[in-house]
Protein backbone atom coordinates (compact mmCIF):
# COMPACT_ATOMS: atom_id res chain seq x y z
CA UNK A 1 0.00 0.00 0.00
CA UNK A 2 1.16 3.55 -0.70
CA UNK A 3 0.25 6.75 1.10
CA UNK A 4 0.11 9.99 -0.84
CA UNK A 5 0.49 13.49 0.60
CA UNK A 6 -0.06 16.57 -1.55
CA UNK A 7 1.39 20.00 -0.83
CA UNK A 8 1.89 23.32 -2.55
CA UNK A 9 -1.67 24.52 -2.89
CA UNK A 10 -2.72 28.05 -2.07
CA UNK A 11 -4.14 31.31 -3.35
CA UNK A 12 -2.80 32.81 -6.56
CA UNK A 13 -3.92 35.52 -8.96
CA UNK A 14 -5.07 34.68 -12.44
CA UNK A 15 -2.10 34.31 -14.75
CA UNK A 16 0.13 33.12 -11.95
CA UNK A 17 1.78 29.77 -11.28
CA UNK A 18 1.83 27.11 -8.61
CA UNK A 19 3.66 23.82 -8.28
CA UNK A 20 1.99 21.00 -6.45
CA UNK A 21 3.98 18.13 -5.03
CA UNK A 22 2.83 14.67 -4.05
CA UNK A 23 5.07 12.59 -1.85
CA UNK A 24 4.55 8.85 -1.70
CA UNK A 25 5.50 6.44 1.04
CA UNK A 26 7.14 3.09 0.45
CA UNK A 27 9.92 1.76 -1.78
CA UNK A 28 7.77 0.95 -4.80
CA UNK A 29 6.88 4.42 -6.07
CA UNK A 30 8.44 3.75 -9.46
CA UNK A 31 6.01 0.87 -10.02
CA UNK A 32 2.97 3.16 -9.99
CA UNK A 33 1.44 5.20 -12.75
CA UNK A 34 0.56 8.54 -11.18
CA UNK A 35 -2.31 10.86 -11.86
CA UNK A 36 -3.79 14.19 -10.84
CA UNK A 37 -7.48 14.97 -10.53
CA UNK A 38 -9.35 18.01 -9.32
CA UNK A 39 -12.76 18.68 -7.87
CA UNK A 40 -14.52 22.02 -7.66
CA UNK A 41 -17.42 22.54 -5.22
CA UNK A 42 -20.58 20.88 -6.45
CA UNK A 43 -18.83 19.25 -9.40
CA UNK A 44 -17.50 15.82 -10.26
CA UNK A 45 -13.87 14.88 -9.86
CA UNK A 46 -12.15 15.67 -13.15
CA UNK A 47 -9.02 14.23 -14.69
CA UNK A 48 -6.09 16.63 -14.96
CA UNK A 49 -3.30 14.39 -16.19
CA UNK A 50 -1.27 11.23 -15.73
CA UNK A 51 2.34 10.15 -16.04
CA UNK A 52 3.84 6.76 -16.74
CA UNK A 53 6.02 4.87 -14.29
CA UNK A 54 9.23 6.06 -15.91
CA UNK A 55 7.97 9.56 -16.55
CA UNK A 56 8.43 9.15 -20.27
CA UNK A 57 4.77 9.49 -21.20
CA UNK A 58 2.08 11.90 -20.08
CA UNK A 59 -1.57 12.64 -20.74
CA UNK A 60 -3.40 15.88 -20.07
CA UNK A 61 -6.99 17.01 -20.07
CA UNK A 62 -7.76 19.40 -22.90
CA UNK A 63 -8.61 22.12 -20.39
CA UNK A 64 -5.05 22.19 -19.02
CA UNK A 65 -2.99 21.13 -22.02
CA UNK A 66 -0.20 23.61 -22.69
CA UNK A 67 -0.53 25.18 -19.22
CA UNK A 68 0.08 22.28 -16.81
CA UNK A 69 3.04 19.91 -16.73
CA UNK A 70 3.33 16.66 -14.81
CA UNK A 71 6.74 15.28 -13.88
CA UNK A 72 8.12 12.81 -11.38
CA UNK A 73 11.31 12.09 -9.52
CA UNK A 74 11.39 8.41 -8.67
CA UNK A 75 14.48 8.86 -6.51
CA UNK A 76 12.49 11.24 -4.30
CA UNK A 77 9.19 9.33 -4.47
CA UNK A 78 7.53 12.51 -5.66
CA UNK A 79 5.28 13.57 -8.52
CA UNK A 80 4.78 17.21 -9.43
CA UNK A 81 2.09 19.28 -11.11
CA UNK A 82 3.43 22.57 -12.48
CA UNK A 83 0.51 24.89 -13.16
CA UNK A 84 1.09 28.01 -15.24
CA UNK A 85 -1.24 30.64 -16.67
CA UNK A 86 -3.77 29.79 -14.01
CA UNK A 87 -7.41 30.74 -14.51
CA UNK A 88 -10.22 31.19 -11.97
CA UNK A 89 -11.83 28.03 -13.39
CA UNK A 90 -8.78 26.08 -12.20
CA UNK A 91 -9.96 26.63 -8.62
CA UNK A 92 -10.48 23.22 -7.03
CA UNK A 93 -9.14 20.68 -4.61
CA UNK A 94 -6.34 18.82 -6.39
CA UNK A 95 -5.78 15.14 -5.70
CA UNK A 96 -2.79 12.95 -6.37
CA UNK A 97 -3.49 9.34 -7.32
CA UNK A 98 -1.56 6.12 -7.86
CA UNK A 99 -2.37 3.24 -10.18
CA UNK A 100 -0.66 -0.13 -9.93
CA UNK A 101 -1.27 -0.85 -13.61
CA UNK A 102 0.68 0.58 -16.52
CA UNK A 103 -0.28 3.65 -18.49
CA UNK A 104 -3.32 2.88 -20.62
CA UNK A 105 -5.20 5.07 -23.06
CA UNK A 106 -6.06 8.62 -22.12
CA UNK A 107 -9.73 7.66 -21.87
CA UNK A 108 -8.95 4.90 -19.39
CA UNK A 109 -6.55 7.02 -17.36
CA UNK A 110 -9.22 9.69 -17.08
CA UNK A 111 -11.49 7.48 -15.00
CA UNK A 112 -11.19 7.88 -11.20
CA UNK A 113 -12.01 4.19 -10.74
CA UNK A 114 -8.76 3.32 -12.50
CA UNK A 115 -6.69 4.42 -9.53
CA UNK A 116 -5.92 2.48 -6.40
CA UNK A 117 -4.74 5.14 -3.98
CA UNK A 118 -5.63 8.78 -3.35
CA UNK A 119 -4.15 11.62 -1.39
CA UNK A 120 -6.18 13.89 0.86
CA UNK A 121 -6.12 16.77 -1.59
CA UNK A 122 -4.78 20.32 -1.57
CA UNK A 123 -6.81 23.45 -2.25
CA UNK A 124 -5.91 25.70 -5.16
CA UNK A 125 -7.74 29.01 -5.43
CA UNK A 126 -7.23 31.33 -8.39
CA UNK A 127 -8.55 34.86 -7.97
CA UNK A 128 -9.61 37.02 -10.89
Amino acid sequence: QVQLVESGGGLVQAGGSLRLSCSASGPTFSTYTMGWFRQAPGKERDFVGAISKSGGSTYYAESVKGRFTISRDNAKNTVYLQMDSLKPEDTAVYYCTADRSGLATAQVMGRPARYDYWGQGTQVTVSS
